[in-house]
């Protein structure tokens, strides 16, 4: 139980940097929403999920095979960080190269004016991938308090200059007047600040980051180079399916929805999807903590016990952050500007789609741990089949309610699936009895605030913190036992 203790207490310091900072970010919703409205911010919703989708790419799992190399004991761990160094730097310097020659495909594919927009996106694409090998140093090495300090150095110049640019340049070209910060701001380049924005937070990073690696003096091995990459190719594969179920939603929307603004509708659903961040935050803290928790614990032996631990413990607070979001949607939904409201039906769908992925993500430890990364990949390739086919389907059909759907549907399948196959190659005895009463009376709670209305406000919100604390109070005195017993 001191391992649990250890993850729970990294878990929270990973979480300080990504909580808070995706939460200031978060705040910018507002303001994006505001300022760009639903056809530039359908833009930036594309732009930055085709980031999403190629960081996976470019990165191809060496995030993970640095992981498991750099925990062997038998391994060099210099080798290791610098064979995977050198090896993304090789492969971001050739993809700048090709995509600077190939711009005006990039223009075409983006449908912006400017090919200006082009660079912003090449170079916030390459930065980020520069950064996830320091990155996973930091983590390897137990050191998330520089990690944290990092990632929020630069969401806080990342949101510094969405102000500088948004609101204190607009505000004065608004009012007239004639200086050099009014005559910045162009309502016609809101995307391109925002883009801009990203691109100096993502270069200072990366600034941050080099006496971390500098002081290494990391060495380059090419037989090494092949280990890793037989090793990560896999976690290539199920990674690029993951964005796919992610971000493929948001690409496909602007082609297949039955509507005379698509990219607004495109708009509308990434503002609602925001709403769900909440969950997306917990799962990233969680992950960033697990991921080299689990590595770490792999010969321990209680670490099956100790992995149906933590899914435990994840499914709670899971479920209480559910519960938090749909029990206060009514002062959520003011994050996002007036116009965008009217897909918030579809928050409760992306909130509880985000948790079984969660799931998920907690239980693929087993084909990790045992290099068994092919069956990841079928899991992985399955929910993005499901994903890409229903998206097809509903899109036409039902608008962005389908993409909804879809991530719904498809996490489903692969938490069936993964579990289904980690029974017969590393079982762990999950303790569904408990799980399943978690979610029920997470259910039970979530209808008897849709079924129970009062008219003021103030009691409908002090019933749900009611039943709130009534969750995490039964939920307490269920594990309080085990985790006095375990300790």
């Amino acid at each position: 139980m001191n391992q649990i203790k250890k993850l729970a207490g990294q878990t929270v310091i990973y979480g300080l940097s990504n909580m808070l900072g995706r939460f200031l970010n978060y705040l910018l919703v507002p303001l994006h929403t505001l300022v760009l409205g639903k056809f530039y911010y359908g833009k930036l919703t594309f732009i930055y999920s085709s980031i999403a989708i190629l960081l996976v790419i470019l990165t191809y799992g060496l995030e993970t095979g640095f992981f498991r190399f750099a925990s062997k004991k038998d391994e060099d761990y210099n080798k290791v960080l610098g064979t995977s160094l050198y090896s993304i730097l090789t492969t971001t310097s050739l993809f700048i190269l090709i995509s600077v020659l190939l711009k005006n495909v990039w223009q075409g594919y983006f449908e912006v004016n400017q090919v200006k927009i082009v660079f912003y996106f090449i170079f916030i694409l390459a930065f980020d991938v520069l950064n996830a090998i320091p990155f996973a140093k930091l983590r390897i090495d137990e050191r998330p308090v520089k990690f944290m300090f990092i990632k929020l150095l630069g969401i806080f110049i990342n949101i510094l200059l969405n102000l500088f640019y948004l609101v204190l340049c607009r505000k004065l070209s608004e009012a007239g007047d004639t200086g050099f910060l009014a005559n910045i701001y162009n309502e016609e380049l809101v995307l391109d600040y925002v883009l801009i924005a990203n691109l100096i937070s993502s270069a200072v990073m990366f600034i941050a980051l080099l006496p971390e690696i500098i002081k290494v003096n990391p060495s380059f091995d090419i037989k090494l180079l092949k280990r890793l990459l037989n090793y990560s190719f896999p976690i290539l594969m199920i990674g690029l399916a993951g964005m796919l179920n992610d971000n493929i939603d948001k690409i496909l929307i602007p082609e297949l929805i039955n509507d005379p603004n698509p990219v607004e509708q495109l708009g509308i659903y990434g503002a609602n999807f925001k709403l769900s961040i909440l969950m997306v935050l917990f799962i990233q803290m969680f992950r960033y903590a697990a991921e080299p928790f689990f590595f770490k614990n792999a010969e321990n032996k209680n670490a099956k016990k100790l992995y149906a631990d933590v899914m435990n413990y994840f499914i709670i607070f899971g479920l209480l952050i559910f519960l938090g979001v749909m029990f206060y949607i009514d002062i959520l939904k003011y994050f996002i500007a007036e116009e965008f409201r009217e897909g918030l039906f579809i928050v409760p769908i992306l909130l509880i789609a985000k948790l079984i992925y969660g799931v998920v993500f907690s239980l693929s430890i087993w084909y990790k741990i045992t290099d068994k990364t092919k069956y990841g990949i079928i899991v992985a390739v399955t929910g993005a089949v499901i994903t890409i086919v229903l998206n097809i389907v509903l899109l036409p059909r039902i608008g962005y309610l389908g993409s909804a759907y879809a991530s719904l549907a498809s996490y489903s399948v692969m938490l069936v699936v993964s579990y289904l196959l980690s029974r017969k190659h590393y079982l762990i005895n999950y303790n569904f009895k408990k799980i399943l009463f978690y979610v029920m009376m997470a259910f039970v709670l979530f209808v008897v605030s849709k079924v129970i209305k009062i008219d003021k406000q103030i009691i409908q919100y002090i019933m749900n913190t009611l039943m709130i604390i009534g969750f995490m109070g039964i939920a307490y005195l269920i594990e309080k036992k085990s985790f006095i017993h375990e300790s």
